[in-house]
């Protein structure tokens, strides 16, 4: 039985050519989740990108046929979408990690995928007394959700923000036997004040890489962010204006799209750790140990 979100606009058809499954789209095909089926108090609160009338998007004209394929097929198959994070790094009035973040997000949800916007507003700087604090738990129990990560940064002084640096490290490596980050795959940009600058991302990549995540190859650097809006205030203020860098961020949630789906299946192999189990070992024999000291 076809999927309820694709089956009445995008049925699936087989290929002549080449055997595999492929889909015959309408104009503008959309894998999103339609709001009556989505859960009212999470679109309200994480799917700001959500826009009042999508008729002249740019997102929905996208080519993206190979990407739409494979989450259509994927979605035929289990109906499971893949759950994406989006972080970025600035709590700024006019945030262009903000609005970077939030295109990349229309792009990933008309893919189909069920994402999710972390608002970094209220989170507290890491110590060692908040791990209780509701914004620290939201954002744990976000990431423990996720398949995969896209994380926003601008670059100030350098490199990425505290704001941002500061999510990132109230994400602990495990949590009891649970590993928040390990295997998911992530992708990266920046946005840059100046002139085009990759010392976020690369910062980016060598965080993705300390939490255990699976970095794509793209990336997105987008220099003088605030040429690449429309001036506040006027038509489409949040939108970025085509360019070659508005090409390259859909580059990177298209091949993020792919990775992902090609990775979530083996989690659990790319999690399973020689030192780690040592590690297990080693706590239950000491545990049997002790309980036979006990008898």
């Amino acid at each position: 039985m076809a999927h309820p979100a694709i089956a009445q606009s995008v049925p699936i058809v087989p290929d002549s050519v080449n055997g595999y499954k492929s889909i015959r789209y309408p104009e503008h095909p959309s894998l999103a989740i339609p709001q009556n089926g989505d859960d009212a108090e999470i679109r309200q609160k994480y799917r700001p990108f959500i826009l009042d009338d999508e008729a002249e998007d740019w997102v929905s004209a996208l080519e993206l046929t190979t990407v739409m394929d494979l989450a259509a097929q994927e979605l035929q198959k289990s109906s499971n979408r893949l759950n994406v994070l989006v972080l970025y790094g600035s709590l700024r009035g006019r945030s262009y990690s903000r609005l970077v973040a939030l295109e990349a997000s229309r792009i990933l949800f008309r893919l189909g995928c069920d994402v999710r916007v972390f608002n970094p507003e209220g989170l507290p700087v890491k110590n060692d007394i908040d791990h209780g604090h509701p914004k620290v738990q939201e954002l744990r129990d976000l990431s423990k959700w996720s398949d995969g990560h896209v994380w926003v940064s601008p670059e100030q002084h350098g490199n990425l923000t505290a704001v941002f640096k500061n999510q990132i490290d109230w994400i602990p490596l495990s949590t009891g036997s649970v590993r928040p980050t390990q295997g998911r795959t992530l992708a990266i940009a920046q946005v840059c004040g100046g002139s085009q600058s990759f010392n976020a991302v690369n910062s980016l990549r060598l965080l993705g890489r300390w939490m255990r995540m699976f970095t794509i190859p793209n990336q997105s650097s987008i220099p003088k962010a605030y040429t690449q809006f429309p001036d506040e205030g006027q038509p489409g203020d949040q939108r970025l204006i085509p360019s070659s860098n508005r090409d390259r961020l859909v580059d990177c949630m298209e091949e993020f799209v792919k990775y992902t789906f090609l990775m979530r299946p083996q989690l659990e192999i790319f999690g399973d750790r020689f030192s780690e189990r040592e590690e297990k070992r080693a706590k239950e024999e000491k545990l049997r140990l002790a309980r036979a000291t006990q008898l």
